[in-house]
């Protein structure tokens, strides 16, 4: 019923352990379709930790997470595909409740999220993600979508290399009842901690600013290589 789609690049260091302890939340096993690990032609071996994890398929596509979960959800056998971030680590049976909030009519949604760290910026930003609002959403909180909807929209945008977790929440916003569930997914701030909370946030803000203001995919990749991705 549920695939679970995964992707990564250039994350060796924690596909094995994380994949390890997303299986160990799963309380109905008969619930998942199947696990689907898409790697973007890692240069550092994610592909063989993951292949070497019973119970995961790995399969490798063009780099782009845009293009990475399309392709895992061509893939898919599941009638609810659960696009899910590797530092993102979903709360236990999440699993059941994905599939509780489709059959009650929420063809799309996601979960709150906590970030592990004490920071207070952080802390409130995983406060926010409670809010059904969009802007309060991002690819971190993972999203779920019955596959009859994402065919409808059409999928995630290809021409976005970033942006494209918040690009495709427009259509699904429009076409369902978008459910935030109350459960927390906790995620990673290592990047956070990498370039300072704040630093970060605001280029984050220049990033939502610039697709405001019409900027290209190009723009906003070439931005996000140059000031975040460094």
């Amino acid at each position: 019923m549920l695939s679970i789609i995964i992707p990564v690049y250039n994350e060796a260091e924690v596909v094995e352990s994380n994949l390890r302890q997303i299986q160990q939340r799963i309380g109905k096993p008969d619930l998942i379709s199947d696990i689907l690990v898409i790697d973007g032609g890692s240069t550092d071996q994610p592909f063989e930790k993951a292949k070497s994890i019973e119970g995961i398929k790995v399969y490798t596509s063009e780099k782009g997470r845009a293009r990475q979960m399309n392709f895992g959800a061509r893939k898919a056998r599941g009638t609810i595909l659960y696009f899910l971030h590797i530092d993102s680590l979903p709360p236990p049976n999440f699993e059941q409740m994905i599939v509780d909030s489709v059959e009650k009519g929420h063809l799309a949604g996601c979960f709150r999220m906590s970030f592990r760290s004490e920071h207070p910026w952080l802390r409130l930003i995983s406060w926010m993600t409670k809010f059904k609002a969009r802007s309060c959403r991002g690819g971190d909180q993972s999203l779920f979508v019955a596959i009859s909807l994402f065919k409808k929209v059409g999928g995630y945008d290809e021409n976005f290399k970033i942006y494209e977790d918040h690009e495709i929440l427009k259509p699904l916003y429009q076409q369902t009842d978008f459910d935030v569930i109350q459960e927390k997914i906790t995620t990673s701030a290592r990047r956070f901690k990498t370039k300072g909370v704040l630093t970060l946030q605001l280029l984050f803000w220049m990033v939502y600013f610039k697709k405001w203001m019409g900027a290209s995919p190009e723009n906003l990749y070439r931005f996000y290589e140059k000031h975040i991705n460094n």
